[in-house]
């Protein structure tokens, strides 16, 4: 598998989905080999195995994604007092020519996305300031840096979730679905984001739930928010559970790290620049999407043009008052239930949703594992089916390889959600 993941991250670009597939399809049963056929794994064979994998790509140059411009960008504005939030990477370059290096000139040649503001929180642009701090103008450095750091993250996962493993009395085998799971190492360690930090800290507010510590609780939840948005969706959840709903210690703890990680943006009004680059994202990307392919389809047929305009608000506000009906009718009685009502969440919300990334997927997968659902465990195989929009020249998603992946995906969600006395493959 090691060989597999070298390969992978350092040998194989994007464009070539087959052998990308072909790999990736390898690892992933392999993955699934080790989790069904070993005996009782010890833990650490499971940890220094997977660790051993994650170093293996330390030096490697993301492939599979070209995002990590842009943070190096960020941290390097922000080591240089500069604010991200104020200007795009065009335009600082044309306002600045006397900072000029020929380092940010590479970034910016790299970069996917030079006409927009920085849509990343305050707390992210704190990791990519340590990254530029450290790397020292060289590109290879920087992204030695965040992966360092995103290693450090995920080795905090593993831990916490043997240590929530061995609380709930489940298996501490499903360790082996995480850790050695190709979704979560190529996106994560491979291609540098940032959603198994989202994974960690929601994780510490779960453990500290369970230790009865509902400010702290409450701290890493907000503090989940301030690396992506998207944590801020289980409010509901939070209403509906009796133990939060109650306690003013979560809720005085979520609004200090809230506070903290956000009001940065209230420095010379960069939250509305940081409002603008959100609402150009949900109003004008699209990819991997599932129900809104659908509408949109209708909405040619009906009027002739993309209503991504229009069908976006739409989607929003089903995927608000969905939210908010299962928070109120699946009301959680304990931890595991609560768990359980955040993968319902996440799967609803992502459904719905025009831009599905692959590492969306992984916050939701590794909750996921508290639970019997397979949902998320078959969609972090599937999702390798979207990579076959790069090897079009002009990244156009084939349609056949969309209702593969969501296909598939539907299948497991009839089978964890509608059909009747099933019994769970994982042991529990």
């Amino acid at each position: 598998m090691a060989v597999g993941f070298f390969y992978l991250a350092y040998y194989i670009p994007r464009e070539n989905f087959w052998l990308t597939f072909t790999v990736y399809a390898s690892l992933f049963g392999g993955m699934l080999g080790i989790y069904f056929l070993s005996p009782q794994l010890k833990w650490q064979w499971v940890f220094v195995g997977g660790l051993l994998i994650r170093l293996c790509l330390l030096l490697a140059i993301p492939k599979w994604s070209d995002d990590y411009p842009r943070f190096l960008w960020d941290g390097e504005l922000v080591q240089m007092s500069a604010n991200p939030y104020l200007e795009t990477p065009e335009s600082w370059l044309q306002n600045h020519p006397e900072s000029v290096s020929p380092y940010l000139e590479n970034l910016f040649e790299l970069m996917n996305s030079p006409a927009y503001f920085s849509v990343y929180p305050p707390l992210n642009q704190a990791i990519f300031y340590v990254a530029a701090w450290g790397a020292d103008l060289d590109t290879k450095s920087g992204v030695l840096i965040l992966r360092a750091m995103l290693i450090l993250g995920e080795i905090g996962v593993f831990f916490l979730l043997m240590k929530l493993f061995y609380y709930f009395q489940i298996s501490s085998k499903k360790l082996i679905l995480y850790w050695l799971n190709p979704l979560v190492i190529m996106e994560i360690t491979g291609n540098l984001h940032f959603e198994g930090l989202v994974l960690l800290l929601l994780l510490v507010s779960v453990y500290a739930l369970s230790k009865n510590k509902n400010a702290l609780s409450g701290g890493f939840w907000g503090l989940s928010i301030g690396i992506k948005l998207l944590p801020l969706m289980l409010i509901p959840t939070f209403f509906s559970f009796e133990k939060t709903r109650k306690s003013k210690a979560f809720w005085i703890g979520s609004a200090i790290a809230i506070i903290a990680s956000f009001g940065w943006l209230l420095i010379d009004d960069s939250w509305v620049h940081f409002l603008q680059s959100l609402t150009l994202y949900q109003g004008k990307f699209e990819f991997n999407a599932s129900v809104y392919y659908l509408l949109r389809e209708v909405g040619f047929w009906v009027k002739g043009y993309n209503v991504i305009g229009e069908i976006t608000p739409i989607l929003s506000g089903i995927a608000l008052l969905g939210i908010l009906y299962f928070s109120w009718k699946r009301k959680a009685q304990n931890l595991l239930q609560l768990t359980d009502l955040w993968v319902l969440v996440y799967l609803f919300y992502l459904m719905l949703q025009p831009v599905v990334h692959p590492w969306y997927l992984i916050p939701a997968f590794g909750l996921s594992l508290f639970t019997d659902k397979k949902a998320f465990l078959i969609w972090t195989f599937a999702v390798i089916f979207s990579y076959q929009a790069y090897g079009d020249p002009n990244y156009q998603e084939n349609p056949v390889f969309l209702f593969l992946e969501y296909s598939m995906l539907a299948l497991a969600i009839y089978w964890d959600y509608f059909r009747t006395n099933t019994k769970s493959l994982l042991p529990t």
